[in-house]
């Protein structure tokens, strides 16, 4: 819902390894299939000459889970994020990574290729994760993701994202942040869930903005370098302008 102000603020969100996921999450609208283990090995080389073409300030990376391949794309993120920093080395990149399956090796392929900001979206309280996200997927094997990021590199910066209005109660909500900052989680986004069709997820509730400023004041109390909630606010929202101004500018 934001793409002008992306686009104004000189960030895009670019989505890698094809348009067909191996899961499928019940609040997602992405195809869902089986892509048989095809790769377009040209990819990053494309990726990285059109995001110096737009003469963006910040990139955000990322991708439909590919339990298809035996990296989970890691290797394709690790090339793209290379030769995009080889073009423009002043950028900053950001990825939005599955959970390749808590392989340590694949997300350290992700790690040591230059990244800047790994993201990975716990996307919504424990107890509703078997109902929102596919079985593959798993609450405490995101925080896993997460954790082994941070235990990978302290320099890289970890980002989550919480989707409300599914039906979870404010102590969930707050356990879930308290868990989030437990495997050092450094920002974290808060957003209204919409539903994209009938089949569908349904909205349960929609929170009043009140309600995220609150979400977002106990946030900064439990030491996130940044939260962003709000009703229109998303993973890569405004991704570059909040980290450049409001966690480059902490350090």
């Amino acid at each position: 819902p934001n793409i002008s102000e992306c686009w104004g603020s000189g960030t895009a969100t670019i989505m890698l390894l094809g348009d067909i996921c191996t899961r499928a999450c019940k609040f997602c609208a992405v195809k869902t299939g089986n892509p048989r283990g095809y790769i377009d090995w040209d990819e990053p080389r494309r990726v990285a000459e059109a995001v110096k073409e737009l003469n963006l300030d910040y990139v955000v990376l990322t991708s439909v889970t590919r339990d298809d391949l035996e990296d989970g794309g890691a290797s394709i993120y690790a090339e793209t994020v290379r030769l995009i920093k080889e073009a423009c080395p002043d950028i900053i990149v950001e990825v939005l990574i599955p959970d390749f399956n808590n392989d340590p090796n694949a997300l350290r392929m992700v790690v040591e290729s230059g990244v800047d900001v790994v993201a990975h979206n716990i996307e919504t309280v424990e107890r509703l994760t078997p109902k929102v996200r596919d079985p593959r997927a798993g609450y405490w094997k995101s925080l896993k993701t997460l954790k082994i990021v941070k235990d990978l590199s302290d320099k890289v910066y970890t980002k989550s994202s919480i989707m409300l209005g599914l039906g979870e109660r404010d102590d969930e909500v707050l356990k879930a942040m308290r868990d989030l900052r437990s495997v050092g989680v450094d920002i974290l986004t808060i957003g209204q869930y919409l539903q994209p069709t009938r089949r569908h997820l349904p909205v349960v509730e929609y929170i009043i903005p009140e309600k995220f400023r609150w979400f977002k004041e106990i946030g900064e109390k439990l030491g996130f370098l940044y939260v962003a909630s709000g009703p229109l606010v998303r993973s890569s929202y405004k991704a570059g302008e909040y980290f450049i101004k409001h966690v480059l500018h902490k350090i």
